[in-house]
């Protein structure tokens, strides 16, 4: 079996918590900015450390005033905004424990999450969050009490706990220790009912001293600990990969704000100016297909494509023993003036870094937006790790990995090519589920994490796919699905990629059309205006699309390749529940409700 332990883990006393980390920030530089708030757009006001953690105290008594009690389930749920941060941490000051629950929850979900964690409370952000809250209460009992962030709580929560002295939060703090619970994540896996993930208040100390005081290299340190760090949190901070950054920036010296509505993302960033930014791979398929339609048409979509071929051969020369030669270094210097600094311009101007996780970026995104400047950490994590186990280092990069593991944590692959993972981030329990637990581990205690992947001679880690979706074909040859499907999103007219053939002849896949992209796409075609459906029946998006597989299938071999696809009605999104939270497509929803339309790909076979 190969395992790799890059460092042994750093020491943290046993009395900690999450607040523990918070209140030493508060010793360093308690005067200084913690979070800046958007109140109006391009408006950002200072909060200090001192600031942010009398309002969480004072929001802390007025949760003990209502009947919150050590050990208390509180869920939380509402939009990525400053409200979302605050309510965490004041939950954590009353002793008592928060349940996340993604904004975008229907209210079977919401009945599920906290009947399973036997919530006491709730915290909602607007009246339609609370619509559905009420809707799932008639079944949870002793789900007593709801507050909404949009209707003034926060300060009404304030005003009851005045009269409690603030002694009371510093008692209920000193007996939360690094063993006790810190919060109940459910996993939105992508097949069955959500498991409750219990991470205690250890998972996020250790890992969050062991990335900030990792300094066998240039490490994640260089990235959050400079006095101008900053970084604007878009994805949802119900999902462990942002919580936990929630975490390590509010223990560091970053500075950090909220968007809580992508639509707004952009301006945003270009008036907050992050230095690194949180991102899934679909955000920056995204962000490069954007930049792509607005080159437009003709000799500018000519200059961009040739700028972004630059950047990637610079990028990929940056890896050979001599580096970039001096004309690709000119043909960069060129290009950045044209094209690369208008992109980095519309994220701020300022981001250098970008952290991803979710979800395998692909070789080619990795090395194109570290061409233009922009440096993507790809890291590997699941909730059962308390997000990142490994993560590429500014100064140990390799595009195409997920790096290697933070001291204190460790990976080995299976002799079936499972990825195992220990180490001072991995959680202990499910909740209220003894028997998933047990098979969570093997009978060494590595976690079984259901990827599957290779380490390379420098202890570097390639993720290759999911274990529970390799296709076998009926020929008997293996599919890794990922890799066709993360190629094929390349294209800027395709939203999402399901591949199959799981015992079937040859590979197949279903597409769906990026309702964003289509009237750019159409009108660099010279093409009328349409509607998706209209657009997926249209020759020449079918001939678009066709190439796109065939430069897909150039990275396979002949059995492994795509012999067919169906470009199917609208999309799968998290509103009509094919994608999870983190931008994962629900495969075995998709397999059961298109059955017909796969079938049908598979009808002409003779």
């Amino acid at each position: 079996m190969d395992q790799i332990t890059i460092a042994p883990a750093t020491d943290v006393d046993p009395t900690w918590n999450t607040w523990t980390l918070l209140e030493r920030r508060l010793r360093e530089d308690g005067d200084r900015t913690l979070i800046e708030v958007q109140r109006s757009p391009g408006v950002w006001s200072p909060v200090t450390t001192r600031e942010f953690i009398d309002e969480a105290k004072a929001v802390a008594l007025g949760l003990i005033a209502l009947g919150v009690d050590p050990g208390d389930r509180v869920a939380l749920m509402s939009r990525t905004r400053y409200e979302w941060t605050l309510f965490d941490y004041a939950i954590w000051a009353a002793g008592a424990v928060s349940v996340p629950i993604y904004e975008t929850s229907s209210v079977d979900q919401i009945r599920w999450i906290c009947s399973d964690s036997a919530v006491k409370a709730a915290v909602v952000e607007t009246d339609s969050h609370r619509l559905l809250v009420d809707a799932a209460r008639a079944d949870i009992p002793g789900l007593t009490r709801v507050w909404q962030i949009e209707s003034g709580d926060v300060e009404a929560l304030k005003t009851v706990g005045r009269p409690i002295p603030v002694t009371q939060v510093d008692e209920r703090l000193a007996n939360v220790h690094l063993d006790s619970l810190a919060t109940i994540i459910y996993t939105s896996g992508t097949t069955g009912r959500p498991k409750g993930t219990e991470l205690d208040h250890a998972q996020f100390v250790r890992l969050a001293e062991n990335t900030q005081f990792d300094f066998t290299e240039t490490t994640l340190r260089h990235v959050i600990c400079q006095p101008t760090a900053r970084t604007l949190f878009f994805l949802p901070l119900a999902h462990v990969f942002a919580r936990f950054i929630e975490v390590l920036t509010i223990s560091s010296k970053t500075v950090i704000g909220h968007c809580p509505d992508t639509k707004t993302l952009i301006p945003s960033m270009e008036s907050f100016r992050p230095t690194f930014l949180l991102a899934v791979p679909r955000v920056m398929e995204k962000v490069y297909n954007a930049a792509e339609q607005k080159a437009g048409t003709g000799a500018k979509l000519k200059l961009f494509r040739r700028a972004a071929k630059a950047a990637i051969v610079y990028s990929r020369a940056l890896e050979t023993p001599h580096g970039p030669s001096s004309s690709i270094k000119a043909q960069r210097a060129l290009f950045d003036r044209l094209v690369y600094s208008k992109i980095r311009q519309s994220m701020g101007g300022k981001a250098e870094y970008v952290v991803s996780g979710g979800a395998p970026l692909g070789e080619r995104l990795g090395h194109f937006f570290r061409g233009i400047g922009l440096t993507v950490l790809e890291g590997y994590g699941l909730t059962e790790t308390t997000a990142p186990i490994v993560v590429n280092r500014p100064s140990r990069q390799k595009i195409g990995s997920v790096g290697i593991p933070f001291p204190g944590c460790s990976i080995a692959i299976a002799h079936d090519g499972e990825v195992l993972a220990k180490g001072v981030n991995v959680f202990t329990t499910y909740r209220n589920n003894p028997e998933a637990t047990a098979e969570a581990f093997d009978e060494d205690g590595w976690f079984l994490t259901g990827d599957v992947g290779t380490l390379d001679d420098d202890g570097y880690l390639f993720i290759t796919g999911r274990k529970k979706e390799i296709i076998v074909t009926a020929g008997g040859k293996n599919v890794v699905p990922a890799l066709l499907e993360d190629r094929l999103r390349g294209h800027p007219l395709v939203s999402q990629c399901v591949v199959v053939g799981d015992a079937k002849p040859y590979v197949a896949a279903l597409i769906t059309l990026d309702a964003e992209m289509l009237p750019g796409w159409l009108k660099i075609h010279s093409l009328p205006e349409m509607d998706i459906e209209a657009a997926r029946r249209n020759d020449q998006v079918q001939a678009s699309i066709q190439r796109a597989v065939d430069r897909t299938n150039e990275a396979v071999s002949r059995a492994e390749s795509i012999r067919r696809f169906s470009i199917i009605p609208g999309d799968f999104t998290e509103l009509n529940g094919y994608l999870t939270p983190s931008l994962k497509v629900k495969r075995s929803m998709v397999l059961r409700d298109y059955g017909d339309v796969i079938e049908e790909m598979y009808s002409h076979h003779s």
